[in-house]
């Protein structure tokens, strides 16, 4: 009876067993409770499935350790992905031995620590001898156990985003201990020192330490052979011009910044500091000189507009004529509840590669602020392109229809499980090791019996939260207008703040495009669309009389059916952490 009433409460594992399956998915609404009853932990009859390569166990808030009997019973796993569980504080027993484990995500659970007999495995030997990946991003490490390099030497990727680490172990860095390491990410956590020893890291080729506490960067940073890419933004470092640098300039001019001793890159070597000083000296001397040229030559005034194109101008919902809202339906409550909007004109993403970098930046937001579209989602849109009001709504995944980017119309259930085939497929073809694209975000999806929408006055689907866009409102070279979204199942503040965190990046994107006058190729279409979108002094309060116009933000109001106010943005507590080349004007 008790055999029976097991089968009938996993029949999954009967399946997979009856198959002789090498992967293994759990997840859905069932799948909390079914956890609750085995204690919070794993049923012992998955680990008695020994063929098993995969296993999936995502989105169960009652799994709070994997149970034992995983590393003894599962000795072929090559990839074991527990994420957005609620694992923690510790993991015990220790997750290892698992000598196939290549890998390891751990992101968006609650732990606290990893230390001997409670972590991802023995030492010595090796408890994850050909780990490639871990992904711990999402918890609340305080610290990481001092000997990660032994327990997994061929690591490739660390992802540690979104922890309160405040200092990485002495033991990561040391010779050899991570000879493979390429991708190193800690944004996000309370970092106050960068070893020089992270020269040591001789596969290294990006860093991302964003968002830390860190005060110095070592100029022993410039030894890693094969580093093609930082990131140091939101730390407040003491070289003021570095702190610059690592905001608009690219890694190669910064690793050789670093490379000539400039001013406050740590103490570790102090080389070339007699030709830092020198070229500060020669860059000195020749603003100085040029200063002097504008002055004489009566070049002032266009500086000043050059200054005034930096601008950010909030437009208030009084002043606009025709200002865009967002109605919302009560049926997102239960799905996706919260949703900020804001009108962006004067975005210049002609010249170069500005339209490039300006995509970039969105993913980059959905890794690091958003949590890899776990916390919060963003959505850009052509604004000339959609009509209003807008309408946020709920619908079954049966009736609601999209013309997704790239792809036909198609209803959203059939989009998804296209989606979930290619994700398959794709998983099969890199070994089951990962999936790219809009098919790493399909689990949060799941359990749903409503997707979320937004819908212009056409009644035409123009964002499927957190999955897609639409390609009727994708963002083109000619676009100088948008529609920006963030929409999330947790917070409205979360939205808020990558709200602004979009904004300010657009604004310093715009100063760099314009500072560099970037050339870029157009189409003929592209060519007769630019003409037709010439900035206009009555259509933008902006406007410059050369053409040119800074940044104008149109606040969005966000209602209820029957017309209350939920959310106004930008309000006068929006926008307020402005970089001090960005200034907003009320």
């Amino acid at each position: 009876m008790a055999a029976a009433a097991v089968s009938e409460s996993w029949p999954e594992l009967e399946v997979a067993e009856r198959e002789r399956r090498r992967e293994l998915l759990l997840t859905g609404p069932g799948l909390e409770e079914r956890v609750r009853a085995a204690g919070g932990r794993l049923p012992p009859r998955l680990f008695t499935l020994p063929l098993l390569h995969y296993l999936e166990v995502s989105g169960c808030g009652s799994l709070r350790a994997p149970g034992p009997g995983l590393a003894q019973g599962l000795p072929q796993l090559h990839s074991l992905v527990l994420r957005r569980n609620a694992l923690g504080p510790g993991l015990s027993p220790e997750l290892g031995p698992l000598p196939a484990l290549r890998v390891l995500d751990l992101s968006g659970n609650a732990l606290e620590a990893l230390p001997p007999g409670q972590g991802l495995g023995p030492a010595e030997p090796p408890g994850l001898p050909q780990l490639q990946s871990l992904n711990l991003s999402g918890n609340r490490l305080r610290e990481l156990p001092a000997d990660l390099a032994r327990c997994a030497p061929r690591l490739q990727s660390l992802n540690l985003t979104g922890n309160c680490l405040d200092a990485f172990p002495a033991a990561l860095f040391r010779p050899g201990a991570l000879p493979l390491l390429s991708e190193l990410a800690a944004a996000d956590n309370c970092l106050r020192e960068l070893s020089p020893d992270i020269a040591h890291l001789a596969s290294l080729k990006t860093l991302d330490l964003s968002n830390n506490q860190l005060s110095e960067i070592p100029a022993e940073l410039a030894d890693c052979p094969k580093l093609k890419e930082v990131n140091f933004r939101g730390n407040k470092l003491r070289d003021k011009r570095l702190e610059k640098m690592v905001t608009g300039c690219q890694t190669k001019s910064i690793l050789e910044y670093l490379r000539v001793g400039g001013r406050g890159c740590g103490r570790g070597s102090g080389r070339g500091k007699g030709r830092a000083e020198v070229t500060e000296k020669e860059d000195s001397g020749k603003k100085r000189r040029e200063r002097k040229q504008r002055r004489e030559s009566g070049e002032g005034e266009e500086e000043a507009a050059d200054a005034a194109r930096l601008l950010l101008r909030v437009l208030h919902v009084s002043e606009n004529p025709s200002p865009l809202t967002v109605r919302v339906s009560p049926e997102v409550r239960d799905v996706r509840p919260y949703i900020v909007g804001a009108v962006v004109r004067g975005m210049d993403l002609r010249p170069g590669n500005a339209l490039k970098r300006f995509l970039t930046s969105q993913t980059r937001l959905h890794e690091d602020l958003c949590g890899k579209r776990t916390a919060a989602t963003i959505a850009t849109h052509d604004l000339r392109a959609l009509r209003g009001p807008l309408l946020y709504a709920a619908r079954p995944p049966q009736d609601l229809k999209i013309v997704p980017l790239g792809r036909k119309e198609a209803k959203a259930k059939e989009l998804v499980r296209q989606l979930q085939l290619e994700a398959e497929e794709q998983r099969k073809q890199k070994k089951r090791q990962s999936v790219s694209g809009l098919h790493r975000y399909l689990h949060l999806l799941d359990g749903k019996e409503n997707y979320p929408c937004l819908m212009d006055a056409d009644g035409d689907v123009i964002s499927f939260p957190p999955i897609t866009n639409s390609e009727k409102t994708k963002i083109k070279k000619t676009t100088s207008d948008l529609f920006l979204e963030v929409t999330s199942a947790t917070s409205l503040q979360i939205c808020k703040d990558v709200m602004d965190t979009l904004i300010l990046k657009m604004a310093e994107m715009n100063k760099h495009t314009l500072e560099n006058k970037e050339e870029g190729s157009f189409s003929d279409t592209d060519s007769d669309a630019v003409s037709g979108q010439l900035s206009d002094p009555q259509v933008n309060p902006g406007a410059g009389k050369d053409g040119q116009c800074p940044l104008v933000v149109e606040q969005v109001r966000v209602l209820d059916l029957e017309g209350s106010l939920k959310v106004v943005y930008p309000s006068k507590a929006d926008l307020a952490t402005a970089p001090p080349h960005v200034t907003v004007l009320r």
